[in-house]
């Protein structure tokens, strides 16, 4: 049994928190999120924590106290840090060019392919193979990096493509040449 749900969600200095029914909004010195969240958790504002409790010890209860608790504390470190991640480009000639609509990827298709990102996302690159992308909601900032990496993902046999920073890449070994009958 997950015992995350019954652990309030407490709000760092500058924070706030307002709750209009199922709806929540963080405010922060990164910005302001706004979520509906589930109808059947009661969620409220004890000494400066918001709690989350459940309506009962169903299984599907238990499930959304957890996942309800989660997505308020993501918002709060949201508005707090930020998230990021970051993704590597490994292949001769790709790159990524910045753009005043994202990012511009050359990966060895015949065209540049533009990525349009969404706003609350800032994408920045590092000496053209290293992009960075950032943003205070977690889902987003995962849901952009999940779609750039999609251009190009990385292949197995030279591991040529787009990766996230740190992956490992499961490398196969190629044909090898058979010996003269």
């Amino acid at each position: 049994m997950s015992r995350i749900g019954r652990k309030p969600v407490p709000l760092p200095e500058g924070v706030t928190a307002q709750i209009d029914g199922h709806r929540v909004t963080i405010k922060g010195p990164k910005g302001e999120m706004s979520r509906t969240l589930h109808g059947e958790m009661a969620i409220t504002l004890e000494d400066n924590t918001v709690v989350v409790k459940r309506p009962s010890d169903e299984p599907r209860h238990k499930a959304l106290h957890g996942l309800t608790r989660t997505l308020v504390a993501n918002m709060v470190e949201g508005v707090t840090k930020g998230f990021s991640k970051s993704l590597e480009m490994q292949g001769v000639g790709y790159k990524a060019e910045p753009k005043p609509f994202g990012v511009q990827l050359v990966v060895g298709f015949s065209h540049p392919v533009p990525y349009h990102a969404p706003q609350g996302i800032k994408i920045s690159m590092d000496n053209n193979v290293l992009v960075k992308i950032e943003g205070i909601d977690k889902e987003l900032v995962g849901q952009v990096a999940a779609e750039i990496r999609n251009v190009r993902p990385p292949e197995p046999y030279k591991g040529k493509g787009i990766r996230y920073q740190g992956e490992q890449v499961r490398r196969k070994a190629g044909k090898t040449a058979q010996a003269a009958k």
